[in-house]
């Protein structure tokens, strides 16, 4: 410090809207090839020797000076930690560090201090005054890797800093990973509530590049966009720039909503009182009677449930000749089932599916016990189990198809009117397999699933993962969204490979005679081919079309006129006077 051998670079953040950039952040470093020129270091030494405060009011007062030398337009984004800033403010009160930024040829008003270390903070209030006072001189503030485990939404919340820094951890990798996209998705809600702007820092791949810009990020850090340097950069780096160029849009990785956690939350759970362990036979009768609507009744030590008493085989032995003389003072739980099946509030559909494909179908008779926490809090019954999982996979269908695991209708359209939104062309494909039932009749189901999953498996191979989308419509019928330049030549691909992979679920007989012997639809036997695969596509062009529904019904039109194709392939082009008698037009 002393030597004045310290010195920042620069790291652009950029504007994902415009791909322009929107400021720097300054970072510190020590002499080139030497121990000391990581940042981390360097903090660890000056913290060592007690010198962490004056330490970061040097390298404060290093950017600005080297920010001012400069001259360069846009703002500067200088780390210091929350404790520091408090610190600097109750020594020197706010207008010091404004007065410093004005002297050194910054205007406070293009300054953005980052937070760092804010998990630390020993004093909140002063904390908030601190800030209070540099909003006031129209210095902004930053919080710096928010979401690092480590970041409180608390301080969020009191501080309201006008920009938030995603931790690097939910942005590498986005484009695969499913969780991260939903934390980001609700910090985005987040900051629209406390009216900050987020800015996501490690982007190092062109695919997170996409995806954060088709989430709507404003401004985001990183490798790909431009490493720090002592020189300021003037534009991102040109392969961030290509892909903010290229308007097609990123294919988002889809969440499995199978599993439903909680899903006995929903449903009405029947208050029904329970026995304790020294309860008698007749106590438990009068029981049954004050409440006729109850199947049954569970038994508990305290609030632990350790058994059930089905109503109608208790009261078939209530009911028998000298029952009452002979067992009526004796303890219910002779006539119990002690393996009751227990039920969290917080169990999901799979693990209910297990009752219903249980050997023991007591279950679906006796119903089960519900519990919260272990707690005992009521009982509920066969048909609600099955009306729930029933529910729940009718649910699950409509956004994943269980037998292929792809997207089902609901992602389908979602993709799709993000497609329209952002006004890039891109060709619908509507996938359909020729003479499919035949082949299902004869062979049975367990084939013709595994020929679903056949065109499943080409559909995706064919398809580029990042540019193209792969749906499951139902049965055989699947949707490809394509922005691939070379959609033609994938579709070929994927009709011929199909037919040639397909004649292996035929018989010997079958392959030699090119088809099978069925009855068609109306019973009447005749001769059809082997399966193939036909695939009907339609251009979409900017403004064409407004809706899914549109866009579905043309490929599902395509897809007709490609099975009276011979090669299996169509392209559907709008005349004129189609694309006018389309709505909206």
């Amino acid at each position: 410090m002393e030597r004045q051998a310290l010195h920042c670079v620069f790291q652009p953040i950029a504007d994902l809207r415009s791909g322009s950039i929107f400021g720097h952040e300054a970072l510190i470093r020590g002499p080139v090839d030497s121990p000391w020129h990581r940042p981390d270091v360097l903090l660890a030494l000056a913290a060592q020797e007690d010198l962490l405060f004056e330490f970061e009011l040097f390298c404060v007062h290093t950017a600005l000076a080297q920010w001012g030398a400069l001259g360069e337009p846009g703002r500067l984004f200088v780390n210091i930690s929350a404790d520091a800033l408090v610190q600097a403010v109750n020594l020197h009160d706010s207008k010091a560090i404004v007065d410093t930024a004005w002297r050194c040829g910054v205007s406070p008003r293009m300054l953005v201090l980052e937070l760092t270390e804010h998990e630390r903070v020993s004093d909140m209030s002063q904390l908030h005054l601190a800030v209070q006072h540099l909003h006031a001189a129209g210095v902004s503030l930053a919080l710096d890797d928010f979401g690092d485990g480590r970041s409180s939404l608390r301080l969020w919340s009191e501080l309201k800093p006008a920009y938030v820094k995603i931790d690097k951890y939910f942005t590498r990798e986005l484009s695969e990973r499913t969780e991260s996209l939903q934390v980001v998705h609700a910090l985005k809600g987040i900051a629209e509530v406390f009216g900050s702007v987020l800015i996501a820092e490690g982007i190092e791949t062109r695919d997170d590049l996409r995806v954060l810009r088709d989430l709507g990020m404003a401004y985001g850090q990183g490798y790909l966009l431009g490493r720090p340097a002592a020189t300021v950069l003037a534009h991102i780096e040109a392969e961030a720039q290509s892909v903010m160029n290229d308007r097609r849009v990123a294919v988002l990785p889809q969440l499995q909503t199978t599993a439903r956690p909680g899903v006995l939350r929903h449903l009405p759970v029947i208050q029904a009182p329970a026995a304790p362990l020294a309860c008698t036979n007749n106590e438990l009768a009068e029981l049954f009677k004050l409440r006729p609507e109850l199947h049954a009744i569970a038994v508990v030590d305290g609030e632990r449930p350790v058994a059930l008493i089905n109503r109608q085989q208790f009261m078939n032995h209530y009911a028998t000749l000298y029952f009452r003389e002979v067992h009526g003072r004796k303890p219910c739980l002779a006539y119990a089932n002690h393996s009751p099946r227990v039920v969290e509030l917080d169990y999901d559909v799979d693990e209910l599916v297990g009752i219903l494909t249980s050997q023991d179908q007591r279950y679906l008779s006796d119903g089960f016990i519900v519990t919260d926490n272990g707690r005992y809090v009521g009982l509920g019954t066969g048909d609600q189990l099955v009306r729930s999982v029933t529910e729940a996979r009718i649910e699950a269908a409509r956004h994943a198809n269980p037998l292929t695991f792809l997207p089902g209708n609901i992602p389908i359209s979602m993709h799709i009117d993000r497609l329209l939104d952002s006004g890039t062309e891109f060709v619908a494909c509507y996938a359909d397999l020729n003479h499919f039932k035949p082949f299902n009749d004869q062979y049975g189901y367990w084939r013709g699933d595994e020929m679903i999953r056949l065109v499943a498996r080409l559909c995706v191979g064919h398809c580029d993962a990042r540019r193209d989308f792969v749906g499951h419509v139902g049965g055989d019928d699947f949707m490809i969204l394509f922005q691939s330049n070379n959609w033609q030549q994938r579709c070929e691909d994927i009709i011929e490979e199909f037919a040639q992979e397909a004649l292996n679920l035929f018989d010997d007989s079958a392959r030699q005679a090119g088809g099978i012997e069925a009855e068609d639809r109306h019973g009447v036997k005749r001769f059809f081919p082997c399966t193939t695969l036909s695939i009907g596509a339609v251009r979409v062009l900017r403004g064409q079309y407004h809706s899914a529904e549109q866009v579905a019904n043309e490929a599902a039109l395509a897809k007709h006129d490609a099975k009276q194709s011979q090669s299996g392939l169509f392209v559907r082009e709008l005349t004129r006077a189609q694309q006018a008698r389309q709505p909206g037009h």
